[in-house]
């Protein structure tokens, strides 16, 4: 995989299994049609392309900073509550460890195709490099040290508290 620092890659897919997984489940819990997460995840793919806009008009070009690859996870949660006949602790606890592993995997696949970010960096150089694009020694071959492995098993636990809380937002009880 690209040269650059794991741990940004670990946190990063964490915070967009939450971005996902707390607004797709509210919405799916609020309206109980079966669809919704992925448009949710759209609208939030869309909102990434105006984020990636600002990047471009400062210099970098326009793979620079990638396109979080959220509709394929979002289409699992609907297919998670679909196929539960909308059971919102299936939905929780399934739909969750499906989220929290498979959006580091699609992520990872994503990042593989674009540009890597510190060529990228060094390539359009700005007057300061930020601490996230310091150069770092490649972490290679040990499964460990695996971003991927790392994202997904910390995202399969996290992703189910993240459900559980998109899921209570809809409640003004403390009743399910």
């Amino acid at each position: 995989y690209t040269d650059w620092a794991w741990t940004s890659y670990t946190v990063f897919s964490i915070s967009q299994t939450l971005m996902l997984i707390v607004g797709a489940t509210y919405y799916l819990t609020f309206t109980g049609v079966p669809g919704t997460a992925t448009y949710y995840a759209l609208i939030m793919t869309v909102y990434t392309w105006i984020a990636k806009g600002a990047w471009f008009a400062l210099g970098y070009p326009y793979d620079f900073i990638v396109t979080p690859v959220w509709l394929p996870s979002a289409m699992l949660l609907d297919l998670v509550y679909w196929a539960t006949k909308k059971n919102k602790h299936s939905l929780i606890l399934f739909g969750g460890v499906l989220v929290g592993m498979s959006l580091p995997l699609f992520n990872m696949v994503n990042l593989i195709t674009v540009a890597d970010p510190l060529e990228t960096a060094f390539k359009y150089p700005r007057p300061t490099l930020p601490p996230y694009m310091t150069p770092i020694e490649p972490q290679v071959g040990k499964f460990y040290n695996s971003p991927v492995a790392l994202g997904a098993g910390a995202g399969a636990v996290l992703a189910c508290t993240f459900a559980a809380l998109g899921c209570k937002l809809n409640t003004w009880t403390y009743r399910w």
